[in-house]
């Protein structure tokens, strides 16, 4: 079975949001790379050297990865998807959110249950990435 592991671009913040995320997460990056560590014979851009061109933090059974574009790319930093977040308690699922949501751009519904049995929640954190924290009862 394939693994689906989310990957995030950044314009230069990729360090922040990671350490922000591995303090709500915990855990260890298993990989952190930038781009003044990629050979010397891959064309680059010294004004790069110290983004992020590939980090990578376990978390559960998952990687979220991400990476700094170069700035001479012109990435579309628009969201058009969200990270799903499950977990095992009503507890945890509060302390997610309230740990992404620190300093939220936009929270688009508090954790509270909703309609379709799950205990619930949805935001944008500031720095414009679109997560979902979901509790499912019915599933434990």
């Amino acid at each position: 079975m394939p693994t689906l592991n989310p990957y995030v671009c950044f314009d230069g913040a990729t360090e922040e949001a990671f350490n922000f995320y591995k303090s709500v997460f915990g855990g260890e990056f298993a990989m952190v790379m930038k781009y003044k560590d990629v050979p010397s014979d891959v064309p680059k851009n010294e004004a790069d050297d110290n983004r992020i061109m590939h980090i990578a933090l376990k978390v559960g059974d998952n990687v979220l990865m991400g990476s700094d574009s170069p700035g001479h790319a012109k990435m579309n930093y628009g969201n058009n998807f969200n990270i799903s977040v499950s977990v095992e308690s009503k507890e945890e699922a509060d302390r997610v959110f309230n740990g992404l949501a620190a300093g939220a751009k936009h929270i688009m519904m508090p954790m509270a249950d909703a309609f379709w049995g799950s205990y619930f929640g949805m935001f944008t954190d500031k720095y414009g990435v679109q997560w979902m924290i979901s509790y499912d009862k019915q599933r434990q």
